[in-house]
């Protein structure tokens, strides 16, 4: 197994069968039609904003009302502005929706907002994209569920708890609980539930998701309808719907 073809074609000479790696989903499913046994997916390791929920009309108007207690903001929180920086660190997103401040008074907003937020989307304001319930339940018949994402403590709860999804997610964090960014977690929340990374894979729906799993070294399948774009994706689904077909074809 090469990506290049040039080293495919000096194994065929000395009789070998041949694989160019593509990606690993691809990879796979070509390693079976030889008869090889793959350790097969285990965990499912989910992003939040754009990939299970849209919280962004919400939050919009969430933290423009605090940031309208700070007469030195002039900028303007939309959501379309939100879902552009959803899937950065919430610093990040901090500076680039404030950049009429400066950095240590944007994240000083940002870190208002997101104590304001989550009781509120805890009560549902913000809807789920697509059946994730139904979803999720089908794939807890197979899967264990995680979840981890780029936010403060009570994010991820609140999502769960507006939802009703506590029943089929195992295990979550982010960095307001652990400090470190999307890949490490990726990798904590495998080493702390016993998964071998060679059986999870994330699903998220921006670049930044693709870069964190590629670096936690595991699988990424992009949720095209959400948020953002990406390179090279593992897997593609245009609905969380899609989801349990496509790890059946592995």
């Amino acid at each position: 197994m090469d990506d290049l073809e040039r080293n495919l074609k000096g194994a065929e000479r000395f009789g070998l069968h041949t694989i160019q790696f593509e990606g690993y989903l691809q990879a796979i499913r070509q390693l079976a039609t030889f008869g090889v046994e793959v350790n097969m997916i285990q965990a499912l390791i989910f992003d939040v904003d754009g990939t299970l929920w849209d919280t962004t009309e919400a939050a919009a108007k969430i933290w423009s009302d605090v940031a309208s207690r700070y007469p030195e903001v002039k900028d303007e929180v939309t959501a379309e502005k939100l879902r552009s920086l959803y899937g950065l660190p919430l610093e990040d997103i901090a500076v680039k929706l404030f950049p009429s401040v400066s950095e240590k008074v944007a994240i000083e907003i940002m870190e208002e907002c997101v104590r304001v937020q989550c009781p509120i989307l805890e009560k549902g304001v913000a809807s789920l994209i697509g059946p994730v319930k139904e979803t999720f339940a089908k794939l807890a018949e197979k899967y264990k569920i995680f979840i981890v994402s780029n936010c403060r403590s009570g994010y991820i709860e609140a999502l769960i708890k507006a939802h009703e999804l506590a029943e089929y997610v195992t295990d979550f964090t982010c960095p307001g609980e652990t400090g470190l960014l999307k890949a490490d977690n990726i990798r904590l929340i495998c080493e702390r539930n016993h998964i071998s990374l060679a059986s999870a894979v994330y699903i998220g729906d921006t670049r930044a998701d693709e870069i964190a799993s590629r670096e936690a070294g595991i699988p990424f399948i992009f949720a095209a309808y959400g948020f953002g774009e990406v390179q090279q994706p593992d897997g593609v689904i245009n609905s969380i719907a899609d989801l349990p077909e496509l790890l059946e074809k592995l």
